[in-house]
This record gives C-alpha cells, structure tokens and sequence, in this order.
C-alpha cells in the first residue's frame, strides 16, 4: 500500500511540472529556429539592437526574436 502511495505522488508532480512547464511556454521558446543573420560582424550593440535590425530587414513575422551570440558577436535572428 506504501508504495502505491509514493506512485501516486510521483505522477501527480510529474504532472504539475509538465503544467507549469506547458503554461509558462518554456517548450515554445526552444521551438525558434535561427533564420537569418543581421548586421556587421562583430555586432557592437545589445540583443535590443539586434532584434530591431531584424524586424527592419526581414519584417516581423517572420522574426519573433534577435540574440547577439558567439564569441565573434553575431546578431541572430529567430524565426
């Protein structure tokens, strides 16, 4: 009976973390994809910067977001 009882309580938080990973969107912010790139290289401004260069170049949508990444500072855009 003990160990129907830990099962049980198992699946429940295995359920509410599921929940509150699906309600927070957690799983829809990995699912972008890198689309494009923007700007010079190095790009010498914030992720604000990157994601306006974007938006102005390829439109939004299809760009939903723009991150300053790697160790030579691209500006990547997220589609």
């Amino acid at each position: 009976m003990e160990m129907a009882k830990n099962i049980n309580s198992v699946s429940i938080t295995v359920l509410l973390f599921v929940l509150l990973v699906a309600s927070t969107e957690i799983l829809k912010s990995e699912a972008q994809t890198f689309c494009f790139e923007c700007g010079p290289v190095p790009f010498l401004g914030t992720n604000a910067d990157c994601f306006n260069c974007c938006t102005t170049k390829y439109g939004s949508p299809p760009v939903v977001s723009g991150v300053v990444e790697g160790s030579e500072k691209h500006c990547h855009c997220y589609c």
